[in-house]
């Protein structure tokens, strides 16, 4: 690093987990950036369901600046956002496709996006839904940040015309995501909203499990799931989780769960934030199948991979208790020397340095015509 860099970012939600998981995903990635020793500024909209339920408000790694209207950013920190290193606009942030256009044509230095939401961003684009970025779009950016590897990759290269699809999985912060070493609580736990397309396979591989395993402890903890929903006796539900509880809610499980939606399934190598917070605070981890899983967790030594009912009760009846520690402790070994923020800092810098600043390139430009 020849200096430090100074980065904007504007995204979905750094202050509040509310609801979503870009927080998380943030808050680590910047984190390590920040222990790198570079500047950051993250803008995010102002809007009552994320002000009302803000668990980071004040971060010690970045500042963060709330806006009301595309107007009110343009007007105020232009300047700012023009004269920064890198730009880095994420997915799903209010009014991105308008943002995208008037960020790209204050000719930022270095122009990125962070799409923490790949699968559903190319099935969105598939269809004409372009809720936060335009197909048009895609092409401009300097370096397209992608939640997914995999075949992911060359869509968005060869049916998207990014020019340079750079995976960035998430990450966990390992200062903050820890074993605890508190008493167990639970025998089988979920951290995530509700969602349909994820509701059948926690159907599948939580509630019926504790409906046959009525001795057993469960635990659901996450906001929006309907009133009618049929909770087993034994499922306890936590209705909302900030990330400083987290950790000990992890280090309570015998087991966790990773339920992955159905778009990410599909698009594969799309690793959910949840199996690297458990992971971290060495929590043996029951997942889903989803292609690439075997990359990251490897079913049988990282993993318990689970296909149905029987499944999930075989892992939580196994009486070997020290299998569920050899999975626990190889899942820790692969997310703490890959997958940690200051790890996936390292990979997102390298990206927008190796990428030469606009005003470089135009100086060269100017140079090569003078000459």
């Amino acid at each position: 690093m020849s200096r430090p860099l100074d980065i904007v970012v504007l995204g979905l939600s750094l202050s509040s987990s509310w609801g979503n998981g870009h927080a998380t995903t943030f808050r680590a990635l910047l984190h390590g950036v920040h222990a790198a020793g570079h500047k950051l500024i993250f803008y995010e909209r102002d809007v009552p369901w994320y002000a009302s339920h803000r668990d980071l408000a004040e971060p010690d790694f970045c500042n963060i600046v709330f806006y009301t209207s595309v107007d009110e950013l343009l007007t105020r920190h232009a300047r700012t956002i023009r004269e920064a290193d890198a730009v880095v606009i994420g997915s799903y942030v209010p009014d991105g496709v308008t943002i995208i256009d008037a960020v790209a044509n204050l000719a930022p230095k270095r122009l990125c996006f962070y799409d923490i939401d790949t699968p559903v961003t190319l099935a969105k684009l598939e269809r004409g839904d372009e809720e936060y970025l335009a197909r048009r779009q895609v092409p401009i950016f300097d370096v397209y940040f992608t939640f997914s590897g995999g075949k992911a990759l060359d869509r968005l290269r060869d049916d998207f015309g990014a020019e340079r699809p750079q995976p960035l999985y998430c990450s966990v912060d390992l200062d903050l995501y820890r074993n605890t070493g508190e008493e167990l609580t639970w025998d089988l736990g979920y951290l995530g909203t509700f969602s349909p397309d994820r509701q059948p396979t926690l159907e599948r591989l939580l509630f019926e499990p504790a409906r046959k395993l009525p001795e057993m402890r469960f635990v659901v903890a996450g906001p929006q799931y309907p009133d009618n929903t049929d909770w087993p006796a034994n499922v306890q539900h936590i209705e909302h989780l900030p990330p400083s509880e987290h950790a000990s809610f992890y280090s309570r499980q015998r087991f966790t769960l990773n339920v992955t939606r159905a778009d990410m399934i599909a698009a594969g190598w799309s690793p959910s934030v949840r199996l690297f917070e458990a992971a971290a605070c060495r929590t043996a981890i029951i997942s889903d199948h989803w292609p690439g899983i075997e990359t990251f967790f490897p079913p049988g030594r990282a993993a318990v991979v689970a296909y149905g009912t029987n499944d999930v009760i075989s892992a939580l009846t196994n009486p070997d208790d020290s299998r569920r520690s050899r999975l626990a402790e190889e899942a820790y070994a692969r997310i703490a020397t890959t997958h940690s923020g200051s790890a996936r800092a390292k990979t997102f810098l390298a990206a927008i340095e190796s990428v030469a600043p606009h005003d470089v390139w135009n100086e060269a430009f100017r140079t090569a015509q003078s000459g």
